[in-house]
């Protein structure tokens, strides 16, 4: 074992050699690269999850002239996300928090049947580091040569292998902040103002927070933020139980573990388990666990650990898969030589499907349902009412119609509750009318000053109740806003 080696075996978890201490510092992970059909998976989801990221805020959608043409916008400083034909409103946002409860509900539900897949394979954090440490294994070379070079004393190699590396780390950092930024503006028009110095100083101020960001968390703390950071590792011990699939070490056929003849200790001694004790799915973990110890909070189930640990079965001439996917029920059932099932409909994951389905449900009503149009209306305040020469009162409101349609819209008003009220525009010199038809503009917001007069409330009353009746001449759809009606009563 060379020097670099020991050093790395020896110097894990140094907080429990101690246990007064109250903090430890990081113990560095020099992930091992390996190859096989888990690694080739896993650069497949990687390369699908960066396409999907860089190239979605260009794609474009028609939705008429005047209107953007991005498919994925946020935008903030007119208050519209758009998602192809889906736009929303700030009053919309119940259906986003509803999206929201669906994708935790479903991750519940991944969660409770195969483990932790999110964290393993589509985690941003997960997908960069990943592509952080690609980069650094083609400048600084794989694990055992990373170690050798950081103990060591510092060289021109050293220093400019290490330069290299934290240069395209933060190349990459910055096209990942930049391709953030275009989901909250137009991607063309975005990118060249950047370049052509006419952007906004909220553009460049956020290019640099996200390029920071993602150059720190995955440049740097890597699975810090995994193990610290996020709090999913405490949450996934409520969802797994004895049926749950995850990456699993087969004690039972690899105990006792050992080097076999190249190990003298064990010459004449019973049978060694198949696992050769090599540390190779250690050395390939990616936050640098044992998973020989079990399900740990710092396991993302990525299975990388399978790739090394077949291949080492395949050089000493065991069979595959020591390290497999497996629920603890199965390991269980092998070791006492039963026949194993893998349980997926159980009272966990019925309860589970059973609310995504509630909640997806919930979602899809109240977005089919929801209303094309709105309506406010606000009674003015100074003066509350004018009594007019024919004893009729007269009040002002300022009525707000939005019309979330990519169209031309025109409604009618009209009132009820108040006998013999009429309504006239306050800019319109024209005669108080039973109802009023009025425009508004796609995906726009009318704002119109009206009059109503009418006879005062009777008795002891200062005030009556008036209801604003919206209504779409096209499709008929009706909106109601209660307000009230006031004069000087008696």
């Amino acid at each position: 074992m060379s020097n670099a080696a020991a050093a790395y075996k020896g110097r894990r978890r140094p907080d429990v050699d101690d246990p007064t201490k109250f903090y430890a510092n990081r113990v560095r992970v020099y992930p091992k690269a390996v190859h096989g059909p888990v690694r080739t998976f896993k650069w497949l989801v990687l390369v699908g999850c960066l396409a999907l990221y860089y190239v979605l805020p260009w794609l474009r959608w028609n939705r008429g002239p005047g209107h953007p043409s991005q498919m994925v916008l946020l935008d903030l400083p007119n208050r519209r996300f758009y998602f192809a034909s889906v736009e929303l409103w700030p009053q919309d946002i119940y259906l986003l928090a509803g999206a929201l409860i669906v994708g935790a509900v479903g991750l519940f539900l991944i969660t409770s049947i195969a483990g932790r897949l999110w964290c393993g394979y589509t985690c941003p954090q997960t997908v960069w580091t990943d592509l952080f440490m690609w980069f650094e294994r083609r400048i600084e070379g794989d694990r055992n040569e990373r170690m050798r070079r950081d103990m060591g004393p510092t060289t021109w190699d050293k220093v400019w292998r290490k330069v290299a590396k934290h240069a395209v780390w933060i190349f990459v950092a910055f096209w990942t902040g930049g391709a953030w930024i275009m989901y909250y503006a137009d991607a063309p028009t975005v990118v060249r103002e950047f370049w052509t110095g006419q952007a906004s100083t909220q553009v460049y101020f956020f290019t640099g927070l996200f390029t920071l960001t993602t150059y720190l968390l995955a440049g740097w703390a890597r699975e810090q933020v995994c193990t610290y950071m996020c709090p999913w590792p405490r949450f996934q011990s409520a969802m797994l139980d004895e049926q749950s699939l995850t990456v699993t070490y087969q004690a039972w056929r690899g105990e006792p573990r050992g080097h076999g003849k190249r190990d003298p200790a064990h010459q004449g001694t019973a049978k060694l388990g198949d696992c050769v004790d090599c540390n190779a799915c250690v050395h390939a973990c990616p936050t640098g666990i044992d998973i020989r110890d079990g399900i740990q909070l710092e396991c993302i189930n990525c299975g990388l650990c399978v790739n090394a640990c077949n291949e080492i079965m395949q050089k000493v001439g065991e069979k595959p898969w020591l390290i497999t996917w497996d629920t603890l029920a199965g390991q269980i059932a092998k070791r006492e030589g039963r026949p194993t099932t893998i349980r997926l409909i159980r009272p966990r994951t019925l309860i589970y499907l059973a609310v995504m389905v509630i909640a997806v449900s919930v979602v899809a009503i109240a977005f089919l349902t929801r209303s094309q149009q709105m309506l406010f209306v606000g009674h003015d305040r100074a003066p509350l009412y004018v009594m007019l020469p024919d004893g009729t009162a007269r009040n002002g409101y300022n009525i707000v119609v939005s019309n979330k349609t990519l169209n031309d819209v025109r409604y009618v008003l009209q009132l009820q509750g108040v006998p013999g009220a009429m309504l006239r525009l306050a800019d319109r010199q024209e005669p108080p009318a039973d109802h009023l038809d009025v425009t508004v503009g796609p995906d726009s917001i009318g704002t119109f000053h009206v009059m109503v007069s009418a006879p005062p409330p009777k008795g002891d009353n200062s005030s009556e109740p008036l209801d604003v009746v919206l209504t779409r001449q096209d499709t008929g759809e009706r909106t109601t806003y209660r307000s009230v009606f006031m004069g000087p009563g008696s």
